[in-house]
């Protein structure tokens, strides 16, 4: 302690105590006390630290210069590119231009000026060319060309309207006195029940149809008995009756599904594959059926392969409803001719397939000649190229069933043929219902959902219809509905069972009598294909006459090589006979009902007659149509014939 002290104070006597350096010293030595002991080490982590973060901002700094770099870069060489591009092709037009104005100086600018309108021209004229052709063969667009320059001649078209408007005075003078005395405005006083006995007189005046009319009437009897007066009688109760309000007339809806069940059984739908997906509505008749199916193949092909441009195929004998949907629906029609067999010929439809078709038609049978279409091969041909295949069984829809049934060789024809998307049936034809009912049917709902029309913006509120009326009468749905229940598959038993003594089996000894009973669908069918092979064999037992085809159902064509068949037709009509004029070839056809089950020698005695006269005593009769169906097949443009049967019509309604 001492020697410390006497260190201080000698040190302190040394330096001089309290002097600056002295305080400065001791704080040196003071806070170098406190330092680490690694400084060394310290001091580099920091400087490494420094010039890593230096590093880093460099790094960063030379990724954003190159980035911006590269993008400006490529987009200062595209642009380089391009403005190269467009120089050379700049260079390369007025290049083009100079040569083509050298080309072209040698013509008058008039010239340069027309020659554009002139190749317009002459492109749209071989446009309509090949379409003319494609449409109406060579030899139809031969004759059009020459009619329509013929018709450019000026006094043809005025003589021609004028011989026209002949035509039709001729054919509607016996109306004109008619129409004069029908009535144009209301009673001032109301008829009452007096309205009744008008009805009736005016019923009485009308032309004597029972037994005497091709198809037409398709129930037996009288209209006043039987099966008819069932049928009225239901309508009757239901004839205030309107499906499009299912909430209040529930009971007209369940008939409907009904019916429209009913009949796809008997076309198919009990089918395992099917899985109960058939489905369908009643409709005011066979075109109407014809024009949904149509309009819902139209909208499904659409909704399925895009189709904008539809296209429908169908066989020279089909319906002409089809051509009526062709035009409500503006879909491009295909008039197939028919085979040497007079059906649809597969092998021709298949060459009109495109990719527009929407849909291909067969009939079981045809209307004209009572032939079955190859349902089968048409289903290929739908199946293939997955495109529709609607079958019109109108006529044999409640015939063909019960036929094959019965033992028949009918080909297939139903929803059993692969293919077939829809099928129309008219309940009103052999089904026996009120006229104004027919069903149309579908495989399935998802074809079906596009027949149905619905409303979404109508102040009026939401509105959906099924079918083209929006109204429909529920009476006839009731009438129809009522048709098929009471006549079922074997009719009324007991009443048959107690009227079997009353009936005349057909055979060749003893002639039909038609039977006052209920006899079913099977009966019926058995005794009209009965009474048709009868017919048939005995227009071929007159030698001047023809069969067209092989008739498989009810409906018998007959044509002649040796009289006018159209002569014969019109003799026929001075007898009673109500019968069906066709074309192509010239022939007349007999659809037989119920109705000729009593009349059969008579038709056959009156035939005989007829062509007996006409080959004795050639020529036209007078008021008769022979003349108008021998002229309009023979006449070239078919323009004019149409022009004069629209005449016709407007003259008439």
């Amino acid at each position: 302690m001492p020697r410390i002290g006497s260190d201080a104070r000698a040190g302190s006597s040394m330096d001089g105590a309290g002097s600056p350096d002295a305080i400065a010293v001791a704080l040196a030595i003071a806070w170098s006390s406190h330092l680490p002991s690694n400084l060394d080490s310290f001091t580099r982590q920091k400087r490494y630290d420094y010039r890593r973060g230096i590093e880093q901002r460099h790094a960063f700094l030379i990724s954003i210069v190159t980035h911006f770099f590269a993008k400006y870069a490529s987009e200062a060489i595209r642009i380089h590119v391009s403005v190269s591009l467009a120089a050379c092709m700049e260079a390369r037009l007025v290049r083009l231009r100079a040569e083509a104005n050298a080309a072209l100086a040698q013509y008058e600018p008039l010239a340069l000026v027309v020659a554009p309108i002139v190749t317009l021209f002459l492109a749209r004229a071989l446009h309509v060319t090949f379409r003319a052709l494609r449409e109406k063969g060579i030899k139809g667009a031969v004759l059009g060309f020459i009619i329509t320059f013929v018709k450019l001649i000026p006094g043809v078209n005025w003589y021609i309207e004028f011989e026209k408007k002949k035509v039709v005075d001729k054919l509607q003078s016996g109306n004109k006195s008619k129409r004069e005395s029908w009535r144009t405005e209301l009673p001032n006083i109301g008829l009452s029940r007096a309205t009744i006995h008008e009805l009736e007189d005016a019923r009485n005046k009308d032309v004597a149809w029972q037994g005497k009319c091709s198809g037409t009437v398709y129930i037996g009897g009288s209209e006043s008995e039987n099966h008819f007066a069932l049928i009225n009688e239901a309508h009757a109760m239901f004839s205030h009756t309107n499906p499009l309000h299912q909430d209040v007339f529930q009971s007209v809806a369940r008939f409907e599904a009904e019916v429209v069940a009913m009949t796809a059984a008997l076309l198919g739908s009990k089918e395992k594959i099917f899985g109960g997906q058939i489905c369908g509505n009643m409709t005011s008749g066979g075109t109407e059926s014809i024009l949904l199916a149509v309009k819902t193949s139209r909208d499904y092909m659409k909704a399925k392969k895009g189709i904008t441009e539809p296209e429908m195929i169908i066989a020279g004998s089909a319906h002409s409803a089809y051509d009526k949907a062709a035009q409500y629906f503006k879909i491009k029609l295909w008039r197939v001719p028919v085979n040497k067999d007079y059906v649809a010929d597969s092998k021709r439809i298949r060459q009109y397939i495109n990719r527009n078709t929407i849909m291909i038609v067969g009939s079981a049978p045809g209307f004209p000649h009572g032939v079955i279409d190859p349902i089968e091969e048409l289903g290929e041909l739908a199946t293939k190229y997955d495109i529709c295949l609607h079958v019109d069984l109108c006529l044999g829809g409640f015939v063909l069933p019960f036929a094959r049934k019965l033992g028949y060789p009918i080909p297939p024809f139903d929803f059993t043929v692969k293919g077939v998307t829809s099928i129309s049936t008219d309940v009103h034809k052999y089904g026996l219902g009120p006229k104004g009912t027919s069903v149309v049917l579908y495989r399935n709902r998802e074809i079906r959902k596009h027949q149905f029309v619905a409303v979404t913006e109508w102040s009026g509120g939401l509105y959906v219809s099924p079918t083209i009326a929006g109204s429909r009468p529920g009476g006839l749905i009731a009438g129809a509905w009522a048709a098929m229940m009471s006549l079922g598959l074997n009719g009324d038993q007991n009443i048959a069972h107690s009227s079997l003594l009353n009936v005349h089996r057909f055979n060749s000894d003893s002639p039909l009598t038609y039977v006052n009973h209920i006899s079913g669908y099977l009966e019926n069918t058995r005794q009209i294909m009965e009474v048709s092979k009868k017919i048939e064999k005995g227009i071929k037992e007159i030698p001047e006459l023809f069969v067209v085809g092989h008739p498989q159902m009810t409906v018998i064509a007959f044509g002649s090589n040796d009289v006018n068949i159209f002569e014969v037709n019109d003799i026929m009509t001075l007898k009673g006979w109500h019968l069906n004029a066709l074309q192509r070839p010239n022939s007349i056809h007999i659809c037989v009902t119920l109705q000729h089950l009593n009349v059969l020698e008579d038709f056959l005695r009156d035939l005989r007659e007829s062509v007996k006269t006409v080959k004795q005593n050639p020529g036209p009769v007078e008021g008769g149509f022979a003349p108008l169906y021998g002229a309009a097949g023979k006449m070239p443009d078919r323009g004019i014939v149409q022009d004069l049967i629209v005449e016709f019509m407007d003259s008439s309604c």
